[in-house]
């Protein structure tokens, strides 16, 4: 039986509380096995060139990354939040590494083609390197990615966390038994948002048909589960979503999606 891995993707709204970043990283730690996490930090990018002339320009929640907006995610995916959490992780004995896709190649992209909306340079993933992972697994490190790929020509490109999270997850699962794990500030897929406790323990093909039918499932969510069913399509085991307490052995109250 082939050894587990854990890949977690943690939530903007998640990075930017201390008090619940510091429970996060504490819970992850604990993981046992290896595992690898997956950040982004777009709201704090956005308030820092706020604070530096720099406007963030979204569509549809998306960014559109000019020039001045690749520097700055840059420096904050990839320096401030990366090398905080690495440190953070150091300090409970968990050995992380901070990376980007760049870096050993692990993560190559292209420069996404313009259709309707040029979003600038937004890179969508082509490949991943499972073996340069596994050799730093191997080594007992744990990978810390940010947001950032690149193109093989020395150009780095904004990529949603969420697919990183869920590329990794299937690139890994050719050597391992992977669970995907999309740790953010709700209890899961809730029934109704404004009711943390009405969580859809099981989500299935049949049943997210259903849930998007009826609207219950809308907005930021729906990319989020797209790329949930797309790894679970290219074999990722498991794939979960909720809260921090989700990471934690005999929670109960998260999502857990099949097809």
């Amino acid at each position: 039986m082939a050894q587990k891995v854990s890949i977690v993707k943690i939530g903007g709204n998640v990075i930017e509380n201390k008090e619940e970043l510091s429970k996060f990283l504490i819970a992850f730690s604990k993981i046992n096995g290896p595992k690898i996490l997956v950040h982004g930090g777009g709201k704090l990018a956005t308030e820092l060139g706020e604070k530096i002339g720099i406007t963030s320009k979204l569509v549809n929640g998306r960014r559109i990354t000019d020039h001045q907006s690749l520097d700055l995610i840059t420096m904050v995916y990839g320096g401030l939040v990366n090398k905080q959490i690495v440190a953070e992780l150091q300090a409970l004995n968990c050995n992380a590494i901070g990376l980007s896709g760049a870096d050993a190649n692990i993560i190559q992209a292209v420069k996404r083609p313009v259709k309707d909306i040029d979003y600038g340079f937004a890179g969508d993933i082509t490949t991943v390197n499972a073996n340069a992972i596994d050799a730093m697994l191997k080594n007992n490190w744990t990978p810390v990615f940010c947001a950032l790929t690149h193109n093989k020509a020395g150009q780095l490109l904004n990529t949603n966390a969420d697919t990183i999270a869920s590329e990794i997850a299937i690139a890994m699962s050719s050597l391992y038994e992977t669970t995907l794990y999309y740790c953010f500030e709700k209890k899961g897929v809730l029934l109704d948002i404004t009711n943390e406790k009405s969580v859809v323990k099981k989500l299935n093909t049949e049943t997210y048909k259903e849930l998007l039918d009826s609207k219950i499932i809308a907005d930021g969510m729906l990319p989020k589960l797209e790329n949930c069913f797309n790894a679970l399509h290219k074999k990722v085991t498991t794939v979960c979503i909720g809260d921090v307490s989700m990471l934690q052995e005999n929670e109960t109250l998260y999502t857990s999606i099949t097809l």
